[in-house]
Order: C-alpha cells, then structure tokens, then sequence
C-alpha cells in the first residue's frame, strides 16, 4: 500500500508529505545550562586544589577559609544550574512530545477509512499514549548528555593541556574509543528497539480485537487457539524486551572499562610525578602538588559527561525507535480531502455529478475505478449493481468524502465532495456499529438538535416501535452484542432519519447476509427514508436494485460506469 498525502492543490499524491518537525528551542537552552554546571567544576577543581596546597605547604585556617566558601558558593550555583537545566529539559521535552501527538492524532483523523493500511486502533492508541512516552527521557536526558559530552571534555582538555601534555595526551587517546564502541553498539540497540515496540504495539492490537470479537470466538470454540498465541505473542515481547536490555548494559560496561583505565592511567602518572620516579610530560619540569591535584580531580570529570551519555544511551535508541513509529503516523496514509466551505444559504438538492473520475489504492496497483462518468438528479434513486471489487463501496466512498479521486471530479450540488458536505449525506453501511448505552442515544448520537419527538418518528419510519419497548430500560451492548443484524441495520436507518440537513442517503449492501423477508422490511424502512431524497445503493442484490429508478451495471475489470 502507497503513502498518499493531499498536495498543495488538494489533490491526492504519493510518497511523504512535506511536514514541519516540531523542535523546540527549549531543549538547546537547557543543554547550554546543564554543560555551564558541569564546567562549574573546573574553578572548584582549581580552588580546591590551591587549598590543598596552601596546607601542605603548612598555612592555616585563615589561609584557606575565603576559599572553602568560594567552593561552597559555586556547589550552590552548580547545584541551582542543574536543577534549572532539569527543569527547562523536561518540559521542552514534554512539549516537543505533545506537538508529535498532535500531528499524529491529526493525521489519523484526516485518514480515509477506507485507507486499508491504515493502523488498528489498538496499535495506535499504544503508539501514542504509550510508547511516546519513550520520547521525553530521550530528549530530555540523552540530547543534554549529548551536548555535554562533546563540549565538557574539551574545555577540560584545554585546562589539562597547559599544565601537562602527557596526561592530556592520556585523555585524548581514550576519549575517542568510547563513541566509537557506544556508535557499534548503538546500531544494534536501535534495531532491537524497534522490534520491541513493533512486537508491544502488534500485541496491543492483535489483544484489543480479540477481546472486541470475543463472542465470535468463543462460538467458534477458538479460545484455546487465541490463548496460544497470546502467550506465543508475550514471550517473543520478553524476548525482545530482554535483548534491547542486555545491549544497553553491554553498552555502559564498556564506557566504565575505558573511563576507569584513562583515569587510572592519569592517576598513575601523577604519583609517579610526584614521587620524582617521572620528570617529563610536563612544561615546566614537573608537577607540583597544586597542579597535579588539579589535573586529578579533572580526570574523573573528563569522563563524567561520557559516563552519562553511556547511562542515557538505550533512551536514545528506544527514543528514536518511538518518533519513528510516531512519525510513521502522521506522515502515510491515504488521506481525506481538503475541507471546503459551501456558500453560505444555500439550499440542498443533492445532486450529485462524477465526471471522468480515476481512483486507486495503490500507486503501484491497478485502477479500482477508471474514466467513470455518472450525474444523478436531486432525489433520484440509483443503485450501483456489480460483483464484488467492481468499485461499488469505493464509488460511494469518494461521492462521501472519504478520498479525493486521482482523477476527474465528484461535486454535490456543484461543490466538490469534502468532509465538510457530509451533513448532507447519510450513510448506511451493512455493519453500522452499536454503541453501549440507550437506544435513544445510539440513534441521536449526541446531537443537540435531535429532539425526542425527532427519535420517536426515526424509530417508527425504521419499524423499531416493539425493538425499543423491548429495550427500554436495557442498554445495548458494545457492538451491538445480543441484536440481530436487521436490527442493527434499522438503528441506522432510524440514525439517518434523525438528520434534517441530509439531502443524499448511500447505502452500502443494506440487504447483504440477510434472508429473504428482513431484506424487504429493510429495503421498504430504506425507501421511506429516502422519501424527497437522492438514494445510491451499492448491491448485487438484483431485487433491491429493481426497486430504484435507475441502475447503473458497473464492470469488475474496468468499473467503468453509464452516464448521464
């Protein structure tokens, strides 16, 4: 299945669509002050360091007090940076995760939904309100260590390099190992991570629609099967889970074997500097006690900022593992057509005009409805007969608004068809889904101007008068469990009576796995419904075709279609 994507014209295109990435200038801010409370430990390095020195030179408490409140007063300023860098990090993440969010929710809503590969709701919904969660430690803590890491080592480098070029020279060689094998293994970590979110967002979809078909289950004595795979699916999930763990320890063993040897490396120098055993690798003949205490305590430091990119680093490929999938949301997908407002008072008459249209799911695929040309007059009744995949459900969904066609055209009353017109259009579909609570409900559907009087008659023109005093004091269930489908066709019948505004009614196989008697008090409920109406019926009931005004026979090869 191709990406498709609305072009600057409105029409359909392939490929990803150009899309702005949230970034948000926060995230470099809080960087700059979390690296300014790093390098605040080089003056406290280098205060600490004097005092020592002033001690073992023999000075007293007063020639060391105004330094250890220097000291004091830069741990407070370091310790207020980091908890203000903290801070200014989380939320910038945060807010960089909701713009995602939005983009993502977006783009689902602007999906056709008659865009097959379009992601299950269960896997969406683990995408984005769980797996995106994945996005604020990376963001707030690996890109921060990131920026440390490559902007701390070198400044203390350049404090090191002065007093001693061996010891800088030490650092400088085990610095560049640590990317190095942390890049090897990060190539690994990522993959691993993207299998583990697509394994957890495959089980969250394929848990939530069986838990949605469970009665269909249990009557096909299927629930041992589903079981086996569900734990088959939660094993391979440990699995995974379990890899991306093992290479994220691997990871942080290796940064603490080199950061310990640079340490132990500089450290073994210095006591031999000290000693006298090592007169060289310094500028000036050799190392005091002040300057070698200072290029010690700078060791640790040095790799401190690698130490914690190493402890972030499986944030950053399971954060990018989850703006992938995030991304991946928004940016494919066959997508609605741009709204387009209908001038204002005008009166609906529904006529409907599809004029040379082309459409196809796939870019790579053969066309689903080729040069197709039909006008149909203001509350003409025509029903589109054909086999299935003769373009019948897909010609209903573009004079509907769920897809714009590749080619030509389709306007309701002279305005191309958008989801903005769909107010004028009432949809009856073989498999209308039933919401748990009220009859009443189900068929108002929350709109504010559908009056109880409006739901009584809805009821009676649909023949659901004894369904609804059956049902008066017990709410339906989710999916409509315990009804028939005729019964569930009704409701929809009776929802589509409730809507004044709609001019054009579409039903999609209305009469489709029903037997012979409830298909004709559907096709009868149908007909009174579309009463002063225009009514397109996709079938290949040759019965209910009979029973329009006009039938237009539609080709599987070509679905090429009669005219005006």
């Amino acid at each position: 299945m191709g990406s498709a994507y609305l072009n600057a014209n409105g029409k359909q295109a392939f490929g990803k669509p150009e899309r702005a990435v949230p970034r948000h200038g926060g995230l470099r801010k809080a960087a700059a002050v979390q690296t300014l409370a790093s390098l605040v430990w080089i003056p406290q390095a280098a205060i600490l360091a004097t005092a020592v020195g002033r001690i073992a030179n023999g000075g007293g408490f007063n020639d060391v007090s105004w330094l250890a409140v220097y000291i004091a007063l830069l741990g407070i300023a370091k310790s207020c940076l980091e908890a203000a860098g903290g801070r200014m990090a989380f939320r910038a993440a945060r807010a960089e995760l909701t713009a995602r969010r939005e983009l993502a929710t977006a783009a689902l809503a602007r999906r056709s939904p008659i865009d097959s590969a379009r992601p299950s709701s269960g896997e969406a919904a683990s995408i984005i309100g769980e797996q995106a969660e994945i996005i604020v430690p990376y963001l707030s803590r690996f890109q921060q260590a990131r920026f440390k890491a490559s902007a701390v080592p070198l400044a203390i480098l350049a404090c090191v390099f002065p007093i001693s070029w061996i010891a800088a020279l030490v650092l400088l060689v085990a610095m560049p190992l640590i990317p190095v094998f942390m890049a090897l293994i990060g190539w690994r970590a990522q993959a691993a991570s993207e299998k583990q979110l697509a394994a957890t967002g495959g089980l969250n979809g394929f848990l939530l629609d069986r838990l949605r078909g469970m009665a269909t289950i249990r009557s096909l004595g299927a629930v041992d099967a589903t079981a086996t795979r569900l734990r088959a699916d939660a094993s391979s999930l440990k699995t995974r889970t379990m890899a991306v763990l093992k290479i994220a320890f691997l990871s942080s063993a290796i940064l603490e074997l080199f950061a310990a040897l640079g340490v132990a490396l500089v450290a073994v120098y210095i006591g031999f500097s000290l000693l006298g055993e090592i007169r060289f690798g310094a500028w000036a003949g050799g190392l005091d006690l002040t300057s070698g205490l200072f290029v010690l305590l700078l060791a640790p430091a040095f790799f401190e900022p690698l130490r914690e990119l190493s402890a972030v680093w499986h944030d950053r490929a399971a954060g990018e593992a989850a703006i992938k999938a995030i991304d991946a949301l928004s940016a494919e997908g066959l997508q609605l057509p741009i709204e387009a407002d209908a001038p204002a008072g005008e009166r609906a008459g529904g006529a409907i005009r599809l004029e040379n249209i082309g459409f196809r799911y796939d870019k790579d695929g053969n066309a689903a409805i080729e040069a197709f040309n039909l006008s149909i007059r203001p509350g003409e009744h025509v029903a589109l007969l054909g086999a299935s995949g003769s373009g019948k459900s897909t010609l209903l969904a573009l004079i509907a608004g769920h897809a714009d066609c590749e080619t030509g055209s389709v306007t309701i009353d002279g305005q191309p068809a958008n989801p903005a017109l769909q107010a004028k259009i009432a949809w009856v579909g073989q498999k209308p889904h039933i919401f748990a609570g009220t009859i009443a409900g189900n068929i108002s559907l929350g709109r504010r101007n559908v009056s109880t009087q409006s739901v009584a008659e809805a009821l009676n023109l649909a023949k659901l008068g004894r369904f609804a005093r059956l049902h008066a004091r017990r709410p339906l269930g989710d999916g409509g469990a315990g009804i028939s489908g005729g019964e569930a066709l009704r409701l929809a019948i009776a929802r589509a009576a409730c809507n004044p505004e709609a001019c054009i009614v579409l039903g999609d196989e209305p009469t489709a796995h029903l037997d012979a008697e409830t298909a004709n008090e559907i096709t009868e409920s149908l007909l009174a419904l579309a009463k002063g109406r225009t009514l397109i019926v996709a079938t290949h009931d040759p019965r209910l075709a009979a029973r329009m005004d006009r039938t237009v026979v539609l080709d599987p090869e070509s679905a090429r279609g009669a005219a005006e």
